[in-house]
């Protein structure tokens, strides 16, 4: 083959994958700054006591945070 093919080929090559990066970069970017991924499994936060110095969720029998063991109301 002709080296100047080869050389075209090659840069050509070389802006293709440039130009792929660039765009999964911005599409992650884009995927990022969207609002989070809802989870496949079901949360019901129904009767959880939410620890006042942490925010940690606590079932609602709990009388201290199971995280910081800070003491809950109610």
């Amino acid at each position: 083959m002709d080296p100047t093919l080869l050389l075209v080929l090659a840069i050509a090559a070389a802006v293709a994958v440039v130009a792929v990066l660039l765009i999964r970069r911005r599409e992650r970017a884009e995927a990022e700054a969207a609002s989070p991924v809802e989870s496949q499994f079901a949360v019901s936060t129904e009767g959880e006591k939410i620890c006042p110095k942490c925010g940690m969720g606590n079932m609602w029998t709990d009388r201290n945070c199971i995280s910081c063991r800070a003491p809950l109301k109610g």
